[in-house]
């Protein structure tokens, strides 16, 4: 799935990082990007503490789904176009 979502980001117009597992520094690894779309379902609570920490913390729009699909994926990237 990694790489069908880059994929459908790119189809979007916009860059991606995917990440499905916890990285040492996650908060500097992730950068400063404009949106933040966390995929709640296949990943750690772990993971999801730091991302919504980093989001808060530097003023990151998030958007949550428990959805993974490639459609739900698509819905979230061209909500606001």
């Amino acid at each position: 799935m990694v790489c069908r979502y880059k994929d459908i980001c790119t189809e979007c117009g916009c860059e991606a990082k995917v990440f499905t597992q916890p990285k040492a520094n996650m908060h500097c690894v992730i950068g400063n990007p404009d949106l933040i779309i966390l995929i709640t379902n296949p990943v750690s609570h772990e993971m999801t503490d730091i991302v919504r920490r980093k989001a808060v913390a530097d003023g990151i729009e998030l958007v949550q789904s428990h959805r993974g699909s490639c459609s739900a994926l698509r819905e979230i990237l061209t909500r606001g176009a």
